[in-house]
């Protein structure tokens, strides 16, 4: 890796799909049978005060268009949180990291005083640990402190699959989030945006995104870098391209979804909202992953925007709602999520708007 980072040689947020017990499995995808899918949301006034006084039947959830049961989980504020922060130094990224002087207190202040475990991630072409996992914010702090300038990269969906990656390996109680401090758009990542979109929708991981905006030049590579495209095989959906990229392939689970999107409404639904989401990771990532994993996205140009932009989240936090429910109709691939609230027009929420289920997650889900 390229960057000039101070790495320190080591061992080694409401999100997406939890279980419903703490039994140790991989929590990389979602195992509809035994798991709920949990849609953290926010709900303020008009003027952006937090609204803490609803009950699950205040809302309305769908999956696919389908209205789905819902519950309100308690007391979500106090589980065990394990977060990423994960910094871009290249690029443009090197001229803000004096910005994230103020990231040590505001940090110590949003984790609160529940059990926590935090790790920090850079990035320029390639992403790293600069801390592991600890729960001492003065370690974090120092870890933040010494991140240098990167190369002219800025591999933000790397960082973000490789921050995931870390979360998955913490235990399950753990609520899992990401805070990504980058630029708007991504040039130099590895990974292409289908992946990308699988890797940040496949975890209960959340994202919260700070970003200041990219050149007009970074965003028109970009624009070159990232392909979105997936197009049918010339003799229809389910037949094989013989001119397709052999480092490519697309196995039969999907296909088969892509084919029932044309046919079935609800799973319609999911495929619009697959390729939205592609299209605006292309324009915007860190925004997209933010409204992807029900986080929140703050932009900022310096020092003192940014402090407000994380004095206000730390006061949205612990006011956020986890609602949850069991898929009545449980598929591979991408899930569009929808939830609303009853009746209430001077009130807004915002909430993840999708999740990914992976093959083989497809069985009946249990009351």
């Amino acid at each position: 890796m390229r960057l000039g980072l101070a790495l320190w040689l080591a061992c080694s947020v409401s999100g997406l799909a939890q279980t419903a017990s703490d039994a140790p499995q991989d929590p990389a995808t979602l195992r509809t049978s035994t798991t709920l899918v949990l849609v953290p949301a926010l709900v303020t006034t008009k003027s952006g005060e937090p609204v803490f006084t609803l009950t699950a039947n205040d809302f309305t959830v769908t999956d696919d268009g389908l209205l789905q049961t819902l519950r309100l989980e308690e007391d979500s504020d106090k589980q065990p949180l394990a977060l990423v922060v994960a910094i871009e130094a290249g690029g443009s990224g090197g001229s803000y990291l004096d910005d994230y002087a103020v990231l040590g207190p505001m940090l110590e202040a949003l984790v609160g005083n529940v059990e926590h475990t935090v790790a920090v991630v850079g990035f320029d072409s390639e992403a790293a640990l600069v801390q592991p996992f600890t729960s001492s914010m003065n370690r974090v702090s120092e870890a933040i402190q010494g991140i240098g300038p990167g190369d002219g990269k800025a591999a933000i969906l790397d960082g973000l699959q490789f921050s995931v990656d870390l979360l998955r390996k913490q235990p399950p109680r753990f609520r899992r989030a990401v805070i990504l401090f980058s630029e708007t758009h991504d040039h130099g990542s590895h990974i292409g945006i289908p992946d990308a979109l699988r890797a940040v929708s496949d975890t209960n991981t959340a994202i919260y995104s700070f970003a200041f905006s990219s050149t007009k030049a970074d965003a028109k590579e970009e624009a070159g870098e990232l392909s979105s495209a997936t197009p049918y095989p010339e003799h229809g959906c389910m037949a094989r391209d013989p001119d397709a990229d052999p480092t490519w392939q697309k196995n039969r689970a999907e296909q088969t979804y892509d084919c029932l999107s044309d046919l079935a409404p609800p799973l319609r639904l999911a495929k619009i909202a697959y390729i939205a989401a592609t299209g605006a990771l292309k324009k915007n990532v860190p925004e997209t992953v933010a409204h992807l994993t029900g986080g929140e996205y703050y932009s900022f140009s310096n020092d003192k925007n940014l402090e407000r932009g994380l004095q206000t989240l730390t006061n949205h936090i612990p006011n956020r709602y986890v609602l949850s429910f069991h898929p009545v109709n449980p598929h591979p691939g991408l899930h569009a999520v929808s939830l609303q609230l009853k009746d209430r027009p001077n009130l807004k929420v915002a909430a993840r708007t999708s999740y990914w289920a992976g093959e083989g997650d497809a069985g009946p889900a249990k009351p």
